[in-house]
């Protein structure tokens, strides 16, 4: 074999897998996952067994499908009860609240939408307009407020908080101290059944100490890029090797549920993390 002809054939070898590496990392970022969680408690209300909450977090502005109806569609598929909106619907690097809206607008057709701020909503001067145009449109936002949800005569409670980083005093101290002292504020104990909508995962130690039921999270990305049978690489306020990327994680008698999320932001693309969707399923004991 000539020299000429195995440079030809190296050339085709490193031009196959790079081509297998863009097909792969383009399917990351662009495949849309469901996944499925059950969740039960003996706080839960009888009349709340097999009641569904769609969770969506950290859209970061990203379009699934035009005008995303890929995601519209997993939602609407998914038949949920509410839809839980755990931030960072916009990206502050290139916010476009048109896109946020747009999603947020077909969203409400499908189940009452309940929303918190991320990090990203606190970045940028434009969080008033996407505000003005989600109520608008319907959806409950729960800045550092609590509502309850009845079905027939038994009731479950749905706190949601603002992202510290909204908190004027943020920079002077420390985002488990705002955390701790908005909890202390919003909850007691005798609430029966307790969801938690907050962006921060990190803050997990705060959401247990403060015996929430339910906590529905996002920020982390998923790590960004996962490997295989370490998990996510780095995500914000976490670092390297994140404590809490994805998934269900469970301490006393509080379970979390983290999604990977939606969008990208310091990186523009994720591996062996697919978007995703998480669809919950409460069941009493």
């Amino acid at each position: 074999m000539t020299a000429k002809k195995k440079k030809f054939i190296w050339i085709a070898i490193i031009a196959a897998i790079l081509l297998v590496i863009i097909i792969w990392i383009a399917s990351d970022n662009t495949g849309l996952e469901l996944n499925t969680y059950t969740i039960s408690s003996s706080q839960l209300p009888e009349s709340f067994g097999g009641y569904r909450i769609a969770h969506v977090s950290d859209l970061h502005n990203a379009e699934m499908g035009k005008n995303n109806e890929k995601l519209l569609r997993m939602l609407q598929d998914a038949n949920p009860d509410i839809i839980a909106i755990t931030g960072d619907l916009i990206d502050s690097r290139s916010t476009n609240v048109e896109i946020a809206l747009q999603f947020i607008q077909e969203a409400v057709k499908i189940a009452p939408c309940y929303y918190v701020t991320g990090n990203h909503e606190a970045r940028v001067s434009e969080y008033d307009e996407l505000k003005t145009g989600m109520e608008t449109a319907g959806v409950i936002i729960l800045e550092d407020a609590r509502i309850e949800i009845s079905l027939g005569n038994e009731v479950i409670t749905l706190i949601g908080v603002n992202d510290p980083s909204f908190q004027t005093d943020y920079l002077f101290g420390d985002s488990k101290t705002v955390m701790d002292t908005k909890l202390g504020t919003l909850h007691a104990d005798d609430d029966g059944f307790t969801i938690l909508l907050s962006h921060r995962p990190e803050l997990f130690d705060s959401y247990v100490a403060s015996n929430m039921d339910l906590v529905l999270s996002g920020h982390a990305h998923g790590g960004q890029f996962r490997l295989p049978f370490i998990g996510g690489l780095v995500a914000p306020n976490q670092g390297l090797f994140p404590e809490y990327d994805a998934g269900l994680y469970t301490e006393e008698n509080t379970n979390m549920l983290v999604s990977r999320g939606i969008g990208n932001s310091i990186l523009p693309f994720r591996v062996n993390n697919r978007p995703e969707v998480i669809l919950i399923e409460l069941q009493p004991k």
